[in-house]
């Protein structure tokens, strides 16, 4: 067989004036095969051609058989199709197939790569897309190793990252880390892709059209950026966001990062989207923030005000003053019982509202790790209901588990040295309520400042905290102009005196208590022998526990 040197002595010879036959006598070689290579159009050898289809005596029988298997395959579900040796197997049994697996193998192998999905390269324009995804990644906490959801975001064109950890996947969760990336980034894309969650878009039609989750719809109406997703089980058209996850495991939680608590991991992974704006991605010229730059001109600008990343659900309070959420209970104020109210969720942190305002807030129960019937009770919102069931003080899990500074337990017990068991109790908690309308600090000051007095009451710590906090607020006015404060956005906010509350009036219902016995149990503050000076005796405890239609009522 002539090679390609061969075809090279042959037609230099040629072109030198060396004759057809000369040349064949000299290299042994037929005329006719001298002609050929001197009029080859490539001037090489042809190589190889089969004349016909390989035949095979074992397989071809077969081949059939193997074709319809491997197209009803496409419509089983991916992780229950043929395997080479499966499909072997099968061929040996039902149909007497007397082969080898390796031919069984080659052939599937064959008619696979024929099949296989191919692309078309793609190119983004600066500020149009963002995708978005979920990776996950183990962290060694104090508590031990867990298994937590890091929200990644990542732009199409520059490959700029955002990465935030977020308790859950779910819808509150989504929409809080998709504010926290576009406030980032300082802009809002065009597109934002995700793959088909149901936090997202619940249900999947035709297409690419999706039934989109409500909470989710009003947040891409109010950053104007139009939601995309991809196909089902088409991971692979969101590229970017699919190797950020993979950057989020191998670059940055490689080794296993050890913290403190969700705040730290946080600031780590903000860090390392910082300094993933100084790296240059393989085959570009420009670092990643220097494309980002590029970027913000073309997208979209961040709207005015904010959006409110929570789910609002609506809610009644029971007689408890609690509201029922994901089967966790939470406490709110006495004068929002037996109402209506707008519980809003977000990931960490529930608030409820009434009429506009925020009433009550607390940290969110974490169901996974907690008993059915969880509660959250705030013992500032029983306040004023204590004390006219003062019994609830020492039999209730609300005050039982109230963590106060060690000077509270002193003073109740000087209050009931003094005053008396009942007496001193009822002084007690006429303390407690002040917290109602001063901070713990203030109220430690005011109890420090007047434990050793002889005659110590209610009304005189309620005074001194009164005075403290009179000079706090005349400290604080000599930091603004014309006896007003800066507040935190730049406003002049005028200070506000407010006259101490005259506690004297309990002196009617305390020697009420004082000079009659009680029965055992809770009773009534209402002496049934005075009537009268005991409703005008708790003007203090009243007002905070009446709800609103009855101060209208009243004022009325």
């Amino acid at each position: 067989m002539l090679t390609v040197y061969d075809y090279l002595q042959i037609r230099t010879a040629h072109a030198q004036g060396e004759s057809v036959r000369s040349i064949a006598k000299r290299l042994h070689y037929a005329q006719k095969t001298i002609r050929k290579v001197i009029a080859s159009v490539t001037g090489q050898p042809p190589g190889y051609t089969r004349s016909g289809p390989v035949e095979c005596p074992k397989l071809g029988a077969v081949i059939p058989v193997i074709e319809q298997i491997l197209k009803d395959d496409e419509q089983a579900p991916r992780k229950q199709r043929h395997t080479a040796m499966q499909l072997f197997r099968r061929l040996v049994k039902d149909h007497q197939y007397r082969g080898e697996y390796d031919q069984v193998r080659r052939y599937v192998a064959k008619v696979r790569q024929r099949e296989r999905e191919t692309f078309v390269p793609l190119e983004h324009r600066p500020g149009v897309r963002l995708e978005c995804d979920f990776g996950h990644i183990h962290v060694d906490y104090p508590q031990g190793r867990r298994l937590v959801s890091v929200l990644v975001a990542c732009w199409s064109f520059s490959q700029a990252l955002f990465l935030i950890k977020l308790p859950t996947e779910r819808t509150e969760s989504v929409l809080h880390g998709l504010v926290c990336a576009l406030s980032f980034f300082g802009l809002v894309p065009r597109e934002l892709w995700w793959d088909n969650p149901k936090t997202v878009a619940w249900a999947i039609h035709r297409g690419r059209e999706r039934s989109l989750n409500a909470h989710f719809a009003a947040l891409a109406s109010h950053y104007r950026f139009e939601p995309l997703f991809c196909m089902p089980a088409k991971g692979q058209e969101k590229p970017d966001a699919e190797r950020s996850v993979y950057a989020l495991q191998r670059r940055f939680g490689t080794p296993v990062p050890a913290v403190a608590d969700d705040a730290e991991l946080n600031g780590y992974l903000s860090a390392f989207c910082q300094t993933e704006m100084d790296r240059t991605v393989a085959g570009q010229q420009n670092t990643i923030g220097q494309n980002f730059a590029l970027e913000k001109p073309q997208g979209l600008v961040l709207p005015r005000h904010g959006f409110d990343a929570c789910i609002p659900r609506a809610a009644v309070v029971d007689k408890y003053q609690t509201v029922r959420v994901e089967g966790c209970r939470y406490s709110v104020p006495r004068e929002v019982a037996f109402r209506p109210v707008t519980v809003k969720l977000y990931p960490q942190r529930i608030e409820v509202v009434r009429e506009g305002r925020v009433v009550a807030s607390h940290a969110r129960l974490d169901l996974e790790h907690l008993q059915a019937n969880a509660s959250s009770l705030d013992p500032l919102h029983y306040l004023p209901t204590l004390l006219r069931k003062p019994a609830a003080l020492d039999h209730s899990g609300v005050f039982g588990n109230w963590q106060l500074p060690a000077s509270f337990e002193e003073l109740r017990g000087t209050l009931e040295q003094v005053h008396g068991e009942r007496a001193g109790t009822r002084q007690y908690i006429r303390v407690l309520q002040l917290l109602m309308r001063h901070p713990l600090q203030r109220v430690g000051q005011a109890i420090d400042a007047c434990r050793h007095r002889p005659t110590l009451s209610a009304e005189i710590i309620a005074q001194k905290a009164e005075r403290l906090a009179q000079a706090t607020a005349t400290a604080a006015a000599l930091l603004g102009p014309a006896g007003c404060t800066i507040g935190a956005a730049g406003l002049d906010v005028p200070n506000l005196t407010v006259a101490p509350p005259d506690l004297r009036q309990f002196d009617q219902l305390l020697s009420v208590y004082s000079t009659e016995p009680m029965a055992q149990g809770d009773r009534d503050v209402q002496s049934p022998e005075s009537p009268g000076d005991a409703a005008q005796a708790q003007p203090e405890g009243l007002a905070a526990a009446d709800d609103v239609g009855g101060v209208r009522q009243a004022l009325a």
